[in-house]
């Protein structure tokens, strides 16, 4: 195979842009045999979040690398077994459970600082831990409700305690039921070789900074960083003991590491058609997004109505490695609706079309609508795709 150019060498922008396809699982062929699971060790963390449209974003995140995977299966394969847990990595993620120990970092830092100034009744915590001993595994519900109109987002005592208790990490979050956290004890959930703080700091910040460059195949120090929010300090302070490789990607202006297995070949391989959530670890970073692909993406759900430019929750369409335009979609019954579709130009159209259908039959739509694009002749045009594919 063609070698890449050598650790410290430079990287063109292409390559950069293809290595980064390769780590993410977007060039080659799939790893179905892995499935979900595989997806989840190959990206380190895969991001959780409130929204639903066509599906929740951790079930889109590996639809988007594998194709249809059914979606009971999905979550299945997240948390039956112990083979995950979640915790505050990027952001509420989803995370391998073999990575546990390397989170050791933030769990003592939470302990060893003031919680939002939030005090807890007395006995709160302790009342928390006994009942999910006795009881566990419990939703905030189970555990005398979420609510109580009072402070802090209006979490009740039990909430408060126990959403402490996980980030201190004698508690851990299994699966979600509902869209409800799922709470038991670290004892528990955790397997007992995993379960301890015994690395230090350094340690955790090494393998994560590693994990973060395995998984973005080459970036910055901000793009590694950003991976697992670790800072930028944090990051100085481990990367030249972290096995990643100092390169420089033309046109980036800023130095970047790559992880060697990334170098050690050329990227090959057939491309991704699908659409991303906002939140896939391909895109979930702006500045990143716009160096490496050329294309400005900002999430427009938090921003109001008539301000927002795509729609409120526009995905990113990937077609032949590159990020090629976007739509806003919705469900109207077993119809898929593009609220609004935006190309970059009309080469998008067919893909555009191809992966709206393969989206729509994946949620158990059985039609695909376009209510508007970028002009009266964009929509004809995709219109015209979506009837001949």
């Amino acid at each position: 195979m063609t070698r890449l150019p050598p650790a410290a060498a430079e990287l063109s922008a292409d390559e950069a842009r293809r290595i980064a396809l390769r780590a993410q699982g977007f060039l080659g062929a799939p790893d179905r045999r892995g499935g979900v699971r595989g997806v989840l060790r190959h990206l380190g963390a895969v991001q959780l979040d409130t929204i639903s449209v066509l599906a929740r974003s951790h079930e889109l995140v590996p639809y988007a690398r594998l194709g249809a995977v059914g979606r009971p299966l999905i979550e299945e394969a997240y948390w039956s077994g112990g083979h995950a847990f979640e915790y505050w990595s990027h952001a509420a993620c989803i995370l391998p459970v073999e990575e546990w120990p390397h989170f050791a970092f933030r769990r003592r830092a939470y302990r060893s600082r003031p919680h939002w100034g939030h005090e807890l009744p007395d006995g709160a915590y302790e009342r928390v831990i006994k009942q999910l001993h006795a009881e566990g595994p419990l939703t905030a519900t189970d555990l005398g409700g979420a609510k109580n109109q009072g402070e802090w987002w209006d979490w009740s005592a039990s909430k408060v305690a126990v959403e402490r208790a996980l980030m201190y990490g004698e508690v851990v979050c299994t699966e979600r039921r509902g869209w409800k956290r799922v709470y038991d004890l670290a004892e528990r959930a955790i397997p007992e070789p995993l379960l301890h703080d015994d690395l230090d700091d350094t340690e955790c910040l090494r393998r994560l900074v590693r994990l973060a460059g395995q998984s973005l195949g080459v970036g910055t120090r901000a793009d590694i960083a950003d991976y697992h929010r670790l800072k930028g300090e944090q990051f100085d302070a481990v990367v030249a003991d972290s096995g990643l490789v100092p390169v420089t990607v033309q046109g980036w202006g800023k130095p970047a590491w790559a992880a060697p297995e990334a170098l050690a070949t050329e990227p090959r391989g057939r491309h991704r058609t699908t659409l991303l959530s906002p939140f896939d670890s391909l895109v979930w970073d702006r500045a990143r997004t716009e160096r490496v692909f050329g294309f400005a993406h900002r999430l427009e759900a938090y921003v109001p109505k008539p301000k927002r430019i795509h729609g409120y929750f526009a995905m990113p369409l990937l077609s032949g490695g590159r990020l090629v335009g976007r739509v806003d979609p919705a469900r109207e019954g077993r119809t898929l609706v593009a609220k609004q579709v935006s190309l970059a130009s009309p080469k998008a159209v067919r893909p555009m079309a191809q992966a709206l259908l393969e989206a729509a039959t994946w949620v158990g739509c059985d039609a695909v609508r376009i209510e508007r694009a970028g002009s009266p002749q964009e929509t004809a045009a995709l219109t015209s795709a979506l009837a001949a594919i």
